[in-house]
């Protein structure tokens, strides 16, 4: 662990943990707008999102194997 400018003790995990919650989160999103382009007839801009989606899911995916694995040693 180490110590945050604030004082706090920070864990090595707290950052890989924010970008997991925030890429999942932000591929939920992407349900919503890949909606609305489709609502709009917009098909480009939908297969846009859906792509978005999958590449951030993917991602998502390794933050999660990433943070097992490092919990797995502790």
């Amino acid at each position: 662990m180490t110590a945050h400018p604030s004082g706090r003790v920070k864990d090595e995990n707290d950052n890989l943990i924010s970008v997991l919650q925030a890429s999942l989160e932000y591929a939920w999103q992407m349900e919503t707008y890949i909606a609305d382009a489709e609502r709009e007839g917009d098909t480009e801009l939908a297969s846009y999102f859906r792509r978005v989606r999958e590449n951030t899911l993917a991602v998502g995916e390794e933050g999660k194997q990433l943070l097992a694995h490092r919990l797995s040693r502790d």
